[in-house]
């Protein structure tokens, strides 16, 4: 009796940690396609969003591959400096939230030339929600991440 008690919790215990972590699967689909697919497939999204006409399309499209070339390349200098062990001193942290910021600036000023006052609201509305998911997410992440690795806070 005492072993079979023993190995249903060994096969609930199993079940339940190989459950625990779930796949994203669309995130793997995504970075199957090209650059140009989803960059059409984002403006595709947009149109059906905020309803935009020929020319606001084409206006969003150069700016959603400009912002694409931007991320690709941050994303490849992260992934060139991650192994390196040199820490940022706090000048350096700070004139890089600042050129993002900068950017975002720019970024939003642009967007708000080629849309009407009404999509204008509409697409920063979708972009806090967005934000706001992406940072909940973050941190579950991080509060997940100690736990999984072994580390102790």
């Amino acid at each position: 009796m005492k072993k079979l008690f023993i190995v249903a919790l060994l096969v609930v215990g199993m079940t339940s940690f190989a459950q625990e972590k779930k796949a994203r699967p669309e995130r793997a689909k995504m970075e199957q396609m090209t650059p140009e697919q989803r960059n059409q497939l984002h403006l595709k999204k947009m149109t059906l969003e905020l309803d935009l006409n020929a020319s606001q399309q084409k206006e969003m499209s150069k700016i959603i591959a400009e912002q694409s070339a931007k991320r690709e390349a941050k994303m490849a200098e992260r992934k060139a400096t991650k192994d390196s062990v040199k820490k940022l001193t706090s000048d350096e942290i700070f004139a890089k939230k600042s050129k993002m910021l900068d950017e975002q600036i720019v970024m939003k000023e642009r967007v708000k030339k080629i849309l009407t006052p009404e999509q204008y609201k509409k697409w920063d509305d979708m972009k806090s929600k967005r934000h706001h998911g992406m940072k909940k997410r973050m941190m579950q992440h991080k509060d997940r991440k100690p736990a999984e690795t072994g580390d102790k806070k």
